[in-house]
């Protein structure tokens, strides 16, 4: 009888005991997004609840959950991604790559000849002194550019045309013995591409040809001179390219495998005029002139 009623209040004392209740843990990774767009490195938040909690409609949010409904977001500056710049390995150097400009590529106003107008045209008409005013323009660009390469590289016409002179030798002998390597250096990267498919054409229809020039040569002169600017604020960061006339007696033959003429004498010489447009750098160290295009007479 005691035992029984012992055991009973026993019982009743546990009853009145609190309610203990297993904890559930669980870890959320989140991502803040800075006000600046920029999206931070990724945080872990451990968000603690309880049974009586969830079975418990009136509960408090936890600690951790009001952190975490007031992380600062601002979803109109926020980007999806961010650059960032990686960390160099220890020992690597950074080098700064510069791209420089060897050649434009292109003949600035490539000259054409134009064609004579009487004196009374180009005095008494309006047509005549549209005609006069552009002659004019056209003359004022070659004499700013010879004075632009004059004040750059102390430009001489006397020595430039013998050296204009031995580059229309040296480039046509080349061309002749089909020296393809050689002609890279003495002509610019869009020329030396012309003359390579040239030479190609000509070695499918000859073997070899014989070219020879008869000096001294019968006249050269100026046709154009241009300045091509690549920084508007710094004129001397500019290519000049000077189109000159050569006219001059040539002797060429051509041969086939067997070493049969099949075109020209080499006994004959031939009257040749050639345009030829020559570029030069104003700001490359070590800069020379080299070929940059043939045009047509």
């Amino acid at each position: 009888m005691a035992l029984a009623r012992f055991q009973l209040i026993r019982r009743l004392h546990r009853s009145w005991q609190p309610l203990q209740t297993p904890s559930i843990s669980r870890s959320y990774r989140i991502c803040s997004v800075a006000a600046n767009g920029g999206i931070s490195h990724p945080s872990t938040v451990t968000c603690s609840y309880t049974i009586k909690n969830i079975l418990d409609q009136n509960a408090m949010v936890s600690a951790s959950d009001h952190e975490v409904s007031e992380l600062p977001v601002n979803a109109r500056s926020a980007r999806l991604m961010s650059t960032s710049t990686e960390k160099l390995p220890r020992g690597a150097r950074q080098v700064a790559l510069k791209v420089a400009m060897l050649s434009p590529g292109f003949v600035y106003e490539p000259y054409k000849p134009r064609e004579p107008i009487s004196f009374w045209q180009r005095w008494f008409t309006r047509s005549g002194w549209k005609r006069t005013k552009e002659d004019a323009i056209l003359e004022l660009k070659s004499a700013y550019a010879i004075t632009r390469l004059r004040k750059t590289t102390g430009y001489s016409k006397k020595l430039f045309y013998q050296h204009a002179v031995r580059l229309y030798k040296e480039i046509n002998t080349l061309m002749a013995i089909g020296d393809i390597k050689s002609l890279r250096k003495a002509s610019t990267e869009k020329m030396y591409s012309t003359l390579k498919n040239e030479l190609k054409r000509r070695e499918s229809m000859w073997s070899s040809v014989h070219w020879e020039l008869v000096e001294p040569i019968v006249s050269i002169r100026t046709l154009r001179a241009r300045m091509i600017a690549i920084d508007k604020d710094n004129l001397d960061k500019a290519f000049v390219q000077l189109t000159i006339e050569f006219i001059a007696k040539q002797k060429f033959e051509a041969y086939d495998s067997k070493g049969i003429v099949v075109s020209g004498d080499k006994m004959k010489e031939v009257l040749v005029r050639d345009i030829w447009v020559f570029e030069r750098s104003l700001f490359h160290p070590g800069a020379y002139w080299r070929l940059c295009a043939r045009l047509t007479p």
